[in-house]
């Protein structure tokens, strides 16, 4: 196991990265949407990353693949957009190579209900700020919201907004956000990425 974890530190050598470089690397082979969730008839697009594979590309969730939602050209970046979500389309979704080569997931959440949030669609590194939304399907002003992590209050806010300072490891969990009189949100994840500082 020592000599394979030395061959593979040279070839990074090599190659001219270190450990974080190819973690990064790796990373880049990505689905990254829009939004993770939305109001039913709303439209989301993905982006399919590093995908520069001869045979192609696909979106999929767990059920099929998106049929809109294909290219069998050679290209490291392509974009498609399901243009009416419909609640039936929630779920994971993930771009797929004809390789078998597979993406991260990401959850969407497509709700015939009158609260969203909005949240980052990709982790976030430690030390940045976080803003959550909290959004009404009919647009109000003065919207007084409470924010819930892991279930439990985290506070409100009357612009329906709460800005998370100097994020950590220990702000990732599931948000969600409630309106009075109107219903809450689902949760969505958010994901709070380390500062790499390995060196070659």
């Amino acid at each position: 196991l020592i000599i394979l974890l030395c061959l593979f530190y040279l070839f990074l050598y090599f190659l001219g990265l270190n450990l974080c470089s190819f973690l990064t690397f790796l990373s880049d082979f990505r689905i990254v949407p829009t939004r993770l969730q939305l109001f039913e008839y709303e439209s989301v697009q993905f982006t399919c990353e590093g995908f520069n594979v001869p045979a192609g590309w696909k979106v999929r969730n767990f059920k099929e693949f998106v049929p809109k939602c294909s290219n069998g050209t050679l290209t490291s970046t392509v974009k498609c957009t399901i243009d009416y979500a419909f609640t039936s389309d929630s779920g994971e979704y993930w771009c797929e190579g004809g390789g078998g080569e597979r993406s991260n997931t990401v959850n969407i959440t497509v709700t015939a209900g009158s609260v969203i949030l909005e949240s980052p669609v990709l982790p976030v590194k430690e030390g940045n700020n976080v803003t959550l939304s909290c959004r009404k399907k009919i647009t109000v002003s003065n919207l007084t919201a409470d924010f819930y992590k892991d279930g439990l209050l985290m506070g409100s806010s009357s612009t329906g907004e709460m800005i998370i300072h100097s994020v950590s490891k220990s702000d990732e969990g599931l948000y969600k956000c409630k309106i009075s009189g109107a219903g809450e949100s689902a949760e969505s994840w958010l994901a709070v990425r380390g500062v790499c500082s390995l060196s070659q």
